[in-house]
């Protein structure tokens, strides 16, 4: 029996046990969360009652309405309380509002918030971004998506290479070009959930899978291929993890085909101060980073090698006068440059990234024994402060198999009766975070509450 055949033999949970606790957990988050009910029902000239559409894809009945964000905790406008690890899907993977960030941002609100022009800190926040991250020559950006965008376009213009290339499943963000997945029929194809998007996106964008260094040689081959983009761990699915010896073939191969590196590490700043490069020796030509890069403010950074920014230049020297196309208003601004200074500076520390993965280190060994005591065919994974709980019995290797392991109605069904819990995790899958500021506490009762979850679905 092959691999995906044993991920879709099913999650080990009867789907009517999983449709009761369901419901059960539906009628008591709308019986005790009155004035939840009633924000929604005011939010009438939001789209869906909420700020962003993807809010409603939560597995609250309605949404979950947040009156105050501390450290690793969440409180309800009804009152209740939430231990956090979700932490903003990353943005807050140092906890909410951490001190130093909020005290920066309190000083630079009194003197200036947009000027378009660089601010005192800027000069500081390359030098850290270098010292950091290994790369010379950074641009700060306002979100991850825009970073990877900016940086696309930069690889582009820096080999005069028309194409990219994406690992089938992986997740960079809204550029839509990014959107393309193997199809059932083994062709590169637009995802069929993407919106409003006309345009073969695969006519530019080139997709493998994951792990698969044959494929990925085959693809660059012709050499028309600008930038591979990656994350070095897939973690916007169910988390896949890089086999021995994939990235040390991806860096060869890329290089030997003249094709960029570019590594998203939005999500694997979860590993350490370096994020998953440092700590694993990998050499991109290209890094972004964004969400929790300056502490949850709206910020994203995007570096390259002396090699891509001497290219680059070049490319902008020798261009007509006009738009670049990359670039917004807002980036770059003083109130992002003061915040990532006192993040980098002051909060995402080595102590703070050691206490989190000693949390991360009881949450994978506990989270695991709940999987075994049920005897359930999942495991857990793991990514520095990052862990999840992944529906199929062994680890995966590519998005393939991480599409199989997703059941939707089972993961909302998990996330609700948590919630109700007073435990939120992520809404999108079943991961979780470990910042500074969440305590040994936190983590026992999140194993505890997974404990009494997984127990109404398998008794």
């Amino acid at each position: 029996m092959n691999a995906v055949t044993s991920i879709s033999d099913g999650p080990g949970v009867s789907p009517a046990r999983t449709a009761a606790l369901r419901a059960e957990a539906e009628a008591l988050y709308l019986g005790t969360r009155p004035k939840t009910r009633a924000a929604a029902e005011a939010a009438a000239h939001l789209l869906d009652g909420v700020p962003m559409h993807w809010m409603v894809d939560w597995s609250t009945p309605v949404p979950l309405v947040i009156a105050e964000a501390s450290g690793a905790r969440l409180i309800d406008v009804d009152g209740h309380g939430y231990d956090d690890f979700c932490l903003g899907d990353t943005a807050s993977l140092f906890g909410h509002g951490p001190a130093p960030v909020a005290r920066a941002l309190a000083r630079q609100a009194s003197a200036g918030l947009a000027t378009m022009l660089p601010s005192p800190d800027a000069g500081r926040v390359g030098d850290l971004l270098s010292e950091r991250f290994g790369l010379p020559y950074w641009q700060i950006a306002t979100t991850a998506t825009d970073a990877n965008r900016f940086a696309l376009r930069a690889a582009r213009a820096a080999t005069g290479r028309p194409r990219i290339l994406v690992f089938d499943g992986a997740y960079h963000g809204a550029v839509d070009e990014t959107f393309v997945e193997i199809g059932p029929d083994g062709r590169a194809a637009n995802r069929p959930a993407l919106m409003g998007e006309p345009r073969d996106l695969s006519k530019l964008t080139r997709v493998v899978p994951f792990n698969d260094l044959d494929a990925l040689e085959a693809a660059l081959a012709d050499r028309t291929v600008a930038c591979v983009i990656t994350e070095p761990v897939m973690t916007n699915c169910a988390m896949v993890l890089p086999q021995p010896g994939f990235h040390e073939g991806l860096r060869e191969i890329t290089r030997r085909h003249g094709s960029l590196l570019l590594i998203d590490e939005t999500h694997t700043l979860s590993t350490g101060p370096g994020g998953y490069s440092r700590a694993y020796g990998l050499e991109p030509d290209m890094f972004v980073a964004g969400k929790a890069v300056a502490g949850g403010i709206p910020a994203a950074v995007w570096g390259m090698t002396e090699d891509v920014a001497e290219r680059f230049r070049t490319a902008r020297i020798n261009r007509p006068d006009g738009h670049s196309g990359m670039g917004t208003t807002l980036s770059g601004s003083p109130l992002q440059l003061a915040a990532l200074r006192a993040n980098l500076e002051e909060v995402a520390t080595e102590p703070a990234y050691a206490q989190m993965n000693r949390l991360a280190d009881r949450m994978e060994a506990g989270l695991a024994q709940v999987l075994a005591d049920a005897r359930l065919p999942w495991h857990v994974a793991r990514c520095g402060a990052r862990v999840e709980v992944v529906r199929a019995p062994f680890p995966l290797t590519d998005g393939r198999q991480a599409k199989g392991a997703h059941y939707p109605a089972l993961e909302a069904t998990t996330h609700l009766a948590l919630l109700v819990r007073g435990v939120l995790i992520s809404p999108f899958h079943d991961m979780m975070l470990a910042s500074p500021a969440t305590t040994e506490a936190q983590v026992e009762r999140l194993i505890e509450a997974t404990a009494q979850v997984v127990g109404r679905l398998c008794d």
